[in-house]
């Protein structure tokens, strides 16, 4: 039996997620249509160790897929997740924000980004990236990882890259070290 594309993950199991679950002024981690259940797994778990919101913008996968569960074992309950029907849903739910959008093809680099507490971190789908307009009207915050030989990295491992560059200029506002 499956789920409708933009019920909560984990919905039936758990308490519906609110701010509290992420540490104050948190990063806010942004995936435009992600394609890959592994992948959004695997940054969930990510947003869950660092305190992180997650903002899922649609169309997503079925979010019943056991990949996407199996990536992110048991943390759904630690989650921050907030579901957007469109990019334009998004926007409009949260006009006073300008997130930084990473994606190739920026001269600035994401350890030029000077980050501050409460940012938003907004990553493209694994094949068509942050759409053109968008990157238009934000030139100033488009950043990029280095990288040689590969069309792209993986999205899971940009997305780690650039939080925790973020939170290390941040001085890691109250995270443990394990």
């Amino acid at each position: 039996m499956g789920r409708h594309r933009n019920q909560q993950i984990g919905s039936e199991e758990r308490r519906p997620m609110d701010r509290s679950l992420s540490a104050p002024n948190a990063l806010t981690i942004v995936l435009y249509q992600p394609r890959i259940p592994q992948n959004t797994g695997s940054i969930a778990r990510m947003c869950a160790a660092t305190g992180s919101r997650l903002d899922l913008i649609n169309p997503l996968f079925e979010i019943d897929d056991k990949k996407l569960k199996r990536a992110g074992l048991d943390y759904w309950h630690l989650l921050d997740v907030r579901h957007f029907e469109s990019l334009e849903d998004w926007q409009k739910q949260n006009s006073q924000i300008t997130p930084w959008l990473v994606e190739v093809g920026s001269p600035k680099k994401y350890t030029d980004a000077q980050f501050s507490q409460a940012d938003y971190l907004m990553f493209g789908d694994e094949q068509d990236g942050i759409p053109e307009a968008l990157l238009k009207q934000c030139p100033d915050q488009h950043l990029s990882l280095p990288q040689q030989g590969v069309r792209s990295l993986n999205l899971a491992t940009s997305v780690a890259v650039v939080t925790y560059e973020a939170l290390r200029q941040l001085d890691w506002y109250s995270l443990e070290s394990i």
